[in-house]
């Protein structure tokens, strides 16, 4: 099943289950974009507002809405995910919250997505670090 959307065509094979909140692929036409791991800071301080799962992953999914908007984009031009995140049960107990969280902050676009768990981040006390690809259309 094909299904194209701004500019954007979401695959899906014919006989697989459909995917909840992602894409299982996507193609796209223009001018790539791509962003370093965004984690749920506020980017003007560096400073975590809330140890909190969902509090940061709204917060980094805003930094790359910002970002993405610097380059021209918009969340609708998103086509890959990679999410990292440092606690397994943590995420799974919040999949509902983070997913009205994505809903609010990206709206009702899913591209292509992986969750990658961890051991650590870089940045101290983060749990979720999010990278980036957007295609703007030609």
């Amino acid at each position: 099943m094909k299904r194209v959307y701004e500019g954007q065509e979401l695959l899906l094979p014919d006989s697989w289950a459909r995917p909840s909140g992602y894409a299982q692929g996507v193609t796209a036409r223009g001018r790539w974009l791509f962003t370093a791991g965004q984690v749920g800071w506020n980017p003007i301080n560096e400073q975590f507002e809330s140890r909190e799962l969902v509090a940061q992953e709204g917060q980094a999914l805003r930094n790359i809405v910002a970002v993405l908007r610097e380059g021209g984009a918009e969340p609708s031009h998103l086509v890959r995910l990679t999410w990292f995140i440092t606690d397994k049960d943590e995420y799974i107990a919040s999949r509902g919250r983070l997913g009205a969280t994505y809903l609010d902050v990206i709206g009702k676009h899913y591209p292509a997505m992986t969750v990658i768990f961890v051991n650590d981040l870089l940045e101290e006390n983060a749990k979720v670090e999010i990278e980036a690809v957007a295609i703007v259309p030609e």
